[in-house]
């Protein structure tokens, strides 16, 4: 995977060198980071000009989830700037009132309307604002509810080939680390942005009624607080994009030394003042870089607020002009003041929901592009059914990898049968595995048929092949369910009644059922340490546990890739035991133990994607082949006085 912050600059001058003992790894740059150097050189003008293209979309994408949840966020916002608008205008007619001339009480009594009225506009303005983050925070669930299950509904419909593509696989992470987050932030910062200007706009348009000529004068006040959020928004972003590497190896070194997995090896090679050195030693370049970033941001603050207190200034000084000559009254004066710290709080709304409406969009589009991208990757088959399995054909059947020029298995042609078992022999990298996912169908072929009972493959049902299918993998995942779930999910539909074996029955085949009673609750035990009550399995349990599952299946195809690489004899010898005696289903077996595929109706023999000999083992025994080398080699290991 390529690195996507780029070229890296020179080196940062609190940055470690190998004289300061660092001989860490450089980490890969995160999927979280795919757009982070697009962002980081992108100007906040170019910014704002897609501004309503990525609200157009945002809104888009809130009205599809929830049109009145997306309605009221908007509409709430909107007449709140309205109320904004209202009690800056009653607030003049108070100050208007209470700037007359006459007696005190008068003045107070003739207020009152427009106090209650300034007043009425707060509280309105108030509820408004609420009802509007009541309705915002909805949406957020509900669009992360919705875009989590169509990633999902995507990643569990495209075939398995799919995974096999390292830049599908690449999208797929970045999808799932940032871009599935970033479609609810997306929403949220553009109803931020909305009420962010709708507050500016309100303000402007309050003191524009008051008295026009003191709309630019508040404007331009307001300018440099905008500019300074900006310049400390970008500032710490960079800062964080060139400490990121330091940031990851700290992370590293983190994990190793608060970790289960790791932590009996840190014990036995007594790497602890190792790890605490690496880490002082970055967490002190770390401590330098961030006190760095402070004194920075303190200056530009310092400055924004120089530069924000001198345009203040001015503004007071072109009201008090204004005052003497008597173009704005005292209370329109008095209001403009009021009117330039709402805009500013606005402003600051508006200036960093749209950085982060920005960025968060370049992620969702991730996202979109995902999506289109794995339903081109959802397998086509037609919606003729299974009818049943008494011959599967293999004719010329080849499949490559992406990427790569030599095919894993190439033009293998032969014939599988219920109620045979069946074997298929080689070294690692033979082929055998592909071949045998060939055969249950999760991978199509890039060349050649596949033929059920005369029916080719691509014709059939991809969902009914499947359930014809139970494959127990030497590369399973350790599930954190309970004992019997982890059997039962096997064949989770199974109605009770319905025929087939019972999870108990299951066990019992795969010598599994001793172990699991022995747990401290049976079938009910969950197998994951992270939990509660959970408890740990060894390799050998888990694959019992795996062979159980399959069996529970009961499928009329059964493959079995390694199924007893972990097993003890006595474990290995009844598992054997069971599949020999099911004339109902076809069993393809793949194993490196070849005393147990002694008995087995066919062997094949694959060498580096071919098939190169097949028959039975006396077949292949009485010939030279490489069956027979195997076979001997393994052999010679178990004879008196063998040579080493």
């Amino acid at each position: 995977m390529a690195t996507v912050i780029g070229p890296r600059r020179a080196p940062d001058a609190d940055a470690p060198t190998e004289d300061d003992g660092i001989a860490l790894p450089e980490l890969e740059d995160g999927h979280w980071m795919h757009h982070a150097t697009r962002f980081a050189h992108t100007s906040f003008r170019a910014v704002a000009r897609r501004l309503p293209h990525l609200v157009r979309e945002a809104v888009t994408l809130a009205w599809a989830t929830s049109r009145r949840d997306t309605a009221a966020a908007i509409g709430l916002n909107l007449a709140a700037g309205v109320m904004t608008t209202l009690g800056l205008l009653a607030t003049t007619g108070v100050l208007r009132e209470l700037f007359a001339a006459g007696p005190t009480p008068d003045r107070v009594r003739a207020a009152l309307p427009a106090l209650a009225l300034a007043a009425g506009a707060v509280a309105a303005k108030g509820a408004l604002t609420v009802a509007a983050g009541w309705a915002q925070a909805r949406l957020i669930p509900q669009i992360n509810y919705a875009v989590e299950l169509r990633l999902f509904e995507a990643t569990t419909a495209v075939e398995l080939a799919a995974f096999d593509d390292a830049g599908f696989a690449e999208e797929m992470d970045r999808v799932r680390d940032r871009g599935m987050a970033e479609a609810a932030s997306i929403v949220d910062h553009t109803v931020n942005l909305i009420t962010g200007l709708v507050g500016v706009l309100a303000t402007a348009a309050a003191v524009t009624v008051i008295q026009p000529v003191l709309l630019p004068c508040l404007l331009l006040a307001a300018v440099p607080e905008a500019v300074t959020a900006v310049r400390m928004a970008r500032r710490q972003y960079l800062a964080m994009l060139a400490r990121i590497t330091r940031r990851r190896r700290m992370w590293m070194l983190a994990h190793l030394m608060a970790n289960r997995h790791t932590a009996a090896e840190v014990r036995a090679y007594q790497m602890r003042d190792f790890l605490l050195a690496e880490y002082r030693r970055m967490m002190a370049v770390e401590t330098r870089a961030q006190l760095r970033l402070t004194r920075e941001q303190s200056v530009t603050r310092a400055i924004g607020m120089s530069i924000g207190g001198l345009a203040a200034f001015a503004l007071y000084a072109v009201l008090a002009g204004l005052l003497l000559t008597g173009v704005v009254a005292l209370a329109a004066a008095a209001t403009a003041l009021l009117a330039l710290q709402t805009a500013r709080s606005s402003l600051g709304i508006a200036v960093f929901a749209t950085n982060n409406l920005y960025e968060d969009a370049l992620y969702y589009q991730d996202y979109r592009d995902f999506l289109d991208r794995a339903a081109e990757r959802v397998p086509e088959g037609a919606d003729r059914p299974v009818g049943g399995l008494d011959t599967i054909e293999l004719d010329a059947v080849t499949l490559r990898y992406p990427d790569t020029d030599t095919a894993a298995v190439d033009e293998v042609s032969l014939t599988i049968r219920r109620g045979e078992v069946v074997a298929l022999v080689g070294e690692n990298g033979s082929g055998k595995t592909t071949l045998a996912k060939l055969i249950a169908g999760l991978y199509r072929p890039t060349g050649g048929t596949i033929r059920w009972d005369g029916v080719d493959t691509a014709e059939l049902d991809p969902a009914t092949i499947a359930a014809q299918v139970a494959v127990m993998s030497q590369e399973y995942w350790k599930f954190p369910f309970t004992a019997g779930q982890n059997i039962r999910i096997g064949r989770h539909d199974r109605r009770e009644g319905q025929p087939g074996p019972t999870v108990e029955g299951a066990a019992r085949s795969a010598a599994a059922h001793d172990m699991i009673a022995d747990l401290p609750f049976g079938y009910d035990t969950l197998l994951d340490r992270e939990f509660k009550n959970g408890q740990e399995l060894s390799g050998g349990q888990w694959q019992r546990l795996v062979a159980a599952r399959g069996l529970y299946r009961d499928a009329r195809l059964l493959i079995c890739d390694e199924p007893s690489a972990a097993l003890d004899a006595r474990a290995e010898h009844a598992l054997f035991q069971h599949l020999r005696r099911r004339p109902d289903r076809a069993v393809v077996l793949i194993t490196h133990r070849l005393a147990n595929v002694r008995h087995a109706d066919q062997i094949f023999v694959m060498d580096h994607g071919r098939l190169v000999q097949r028959g039975t083992h006396d077949e292949l025994m009485a010939v030279d082949g490489l069956y027979r080398e195997l076979f001997e080699l393994q052999a010679s290991g178990y004879l008196a006085g063998a040579p080493e």
